[in-house]
Formats: C-alpha cells, sequence, structure tokens
C-alpha cells in the first residue's frame, strides 16, 4: 500500500502552481537550487519508495507510477522485467492540464521528473534514467545498478 496516495478529490490546478514554481525558485535561486530542491523533494517525500528500494523492493515504486498516471488518466505502458522498470508516457496529465489552462510549460518540467526520481533512488542499489521523446512524452527507465567489482 503506498504510503502517500491521494484519494480524494483531484485538483488538476496543482499543476499550474508546480509550473509556477519551478519558474520562479530557477529564475530567482538558480537552477542547481531547483535540483537540489526536487531531489530532496524524492528523497524525503517519497522515502517509502526509497527505503523499500534500498531493500531491494520496487513494488511501492511501481504501484507509484501506475497510481498517479491511471488517477489523471494520463497514457502510458509501466513494464517490468526482472530488475528493470520502463515507463513510457505517451501524454503526460500536467502537460496536458497546463495547456488547457493556457500556460506555457515550464522548461523545468522534465527536470522535475529526472530529479525526483532520483532522489528517489538515492542511496539504494537503483538508478534511474530519463529520456525526453517530446512535449509530454518520455520514457523513465528505473534499473538496479550493475554490481561493483
Amino acid at each position: 500500500m503506498l504510503r502517500y496516495q491521494e484519494n480524494n478529490e483531484l485538483h488538476h490546478d496543482f499543476h499550474g502552481t508546480t509550473n509556477t514554481t519551478l519558474n520562479y525558485i530557477a529564475e530567482h535561486f538558480g537552477v542547481e537550487a531547483l535540483k537540489g530542491i526536487l531531489r530532496k523533494t524524492g528523497r524525503d517525500v517519497y522515502r517509502s519508495i526509497r527505503e523499500k528500494l534500498a531493500r531491494g523492493d520496487a513494488s511501492e515504486l511501481v504501484e507509484h507510477l501506475n497510481w498517479f498516471f491511471f488517477r489523471e488518466q494520463g497514457k502510458y505502458r509501466l513494464t517490468v522485467e526482472g530488475d528493470k522498470i520502463t515507463f513510457e508516457v505517451m501524454e503526460c496529465p500536467a502537460i496536458r492540464h497546463l495547456r488547457k489552462l493556457g500556460l506555457e510549460p515550464s522548461p523545468y518540467v522534465c527536470l522535475q521528473t529526472s530529479e525526483v526520481n532520483a532522489g528517489m533512488c538515492e542511496g539504494t542499489p537503483w538508478e534511474s534514467e530519463l529520456e525526453v521523446l517530446g512535449e509530454g512524452r518520455c520514457v523513465q527507465t528505473f534499473r538496479r545498478k550493475a554490481a561493483e567489482k
């Protein structure tokens, strides 16, 4: 069961606030400060995911990815093959909602994804990678790190 799972009314306007916040932090404090905040968010907000990843259990990460995109009716494909999780996003619900609001997506939206994912994996035997395919489209890959020699 997800530690951080919202089941109440969905407020899509959260995406507008997040978008504005990303821009504000980057413009006023710099991209490195933004990266630090995002990585800390991945580490601390999603602590239970990170703790399970540290024990080799990716089940909560898979549930998290599936739940939030399913809930927001995003278009995605989630596959788990051994120690590799591939999360292909064909339509990001955040980008879709920003466009609906008439807002330009922040140039830091994908940075947000990559840094939060990295924060969730920090200090665990897992790593993350983000391949941006176009606006609102990406492939997020989580895999167990190669054994160090």
